[in-house]
């Protein structure tokens, strides 16, 4: 028994080998196979026959210049990284998490299911890429990769998690959650959970959570309000502490609105190169000066603050560019 147990062992550990060599390059001969892994290549033909039981596409052909190679197949199978190919993925998975490329929370959660598994040496090594590395400053706020990753973990395996929260007036405190949904939208990133204190839904800024751990206790799906978690994000966080409010009519299309405005608000599609934008400001001339920026023309629908401050700065503009004499 012990003897069997023992070529059992051997067996998978060189079937490991013989996939990893595959993934390696293109083409294999049998007799580079053989030799790479110390058996004939009678071995090697029975063992790529185990790996096609097992789900993985080797093609072979026969002849002289014929070989094995691992082949496209129907579904993604397993991949043997090393240690350096590991922190490359890790560390490339997370500077895809923090810009806006579409494939964001596809790559939390990919980052989270290899951090799961690399060897405590390899997460120092690939913390340590982090913390040598910079960034120019932005506007951005700090956004810590090992909560997200930590947080996308938590979600995919619907257990609960606790973490500490600074509110926006500067107040902590601790909260105890299930966690649904990460949103991003421009720089910042948000979860959509429900929080077992509160017996209610409430969204919460990534960049101010802190020490988050997930408890290991499972919890079942819940519906969202509407059916949209990003919706309801995007609804919820758009209209949050605005004083005043305002509709506009931009002159653009919707997807190219999006892709200018860096913090959540509602577009709504009017036609292909129309859409209308729902905004909020603490400062209607903060307001007026940012929509500046988006380069394209708009119509203050519903505002009056946000119209007069448009017709303040076309003033202020009228005398910097001389054409009036100051009033």
């Amino acid at each position: 028994m012990a003897g069997m147990l023992e070529n059992m062992l051997e067996t998978s550990a060189r079937l490991l080998e013989l996939l990893s060599l595959l993934q390696l390059k293109r083409d294999w001969t049998g007799s580079d196979l053989a030799d790479r892994l110390g058996v004939s290549t009678r071995t090697v033909r029975a063992d790529v026959g185990r790996l096609r039981s097992l789900g993985y596409p080797v093609d072979a052909r026969p002849g002289v210049a014929g070989g094995y190679r691992l082949a496209a197949g129907t579904a993604m199978p397993p991949l043997l990284l090393d240690d350096d190919e590991a922190v490359a993925v890790a560390v490339g998975l997370g500077a895809v998490a923090t810009r806006r490329l579409g494939v964001e929370e596809t790559s939390l959660t990919a980052l989270a299911k290899l951090e799961q598994v690399l060897p405590s040496r390899l997460r120092r090594r690939v913390e340590a890429v982090r913390e040598a590395t910079s960034v120019v400053p932005g506007a951005d706020p700090p956004l810590d990769l090992s909560v997200l990753g930590a947080v996308a973990a938590a979600i995919r395996g619907r257990e609960r998690l606790r973490f500490g929260y600074t509110k926006s007036g500067g107040g902590e405190g601790s909260r105890h959650t299930e966690p649904h949904r990460l949103v991003g939208w421009g720089p910042l990133w948000y979860l959509l959970a429900w929080d077992l204190d509160r017996d209610d839904w409430r969204i919460f800024r990534v960049d101010r959570m802190a020490a988050q751990r997930a408890t290991g206790v499972r919890f079942g799906p819940r519906t969202v309000p509407g059916g949209d978690a990003v919706g309801y994000v995007v609804g919820r966080v758009s209209k949050a502490g605005w004083r005043y409010r305002a509709r506009v009519l931009v002159h653009a299309p919707a997807a190219e609105v999006a892709a200018k405005i860096p913090v959540p608000v509602a577009i709504e599609v009017v036609d292909a190169s129309t859409c209308r934008v729902e905004i909020g400001s603490e400062d209607p001339e903060r307001l007026a000066l940012w929509m500046a920026q988006l380069d394209v023309d708009v119509e203050v629908v519903d505002g009056d603050e946000l119209a007069a401050a448009f017709e303040r700065l076309a003033r202020r503009f009228r005398r910097a560019a001389g054409g009036v004499s100051a009033i």
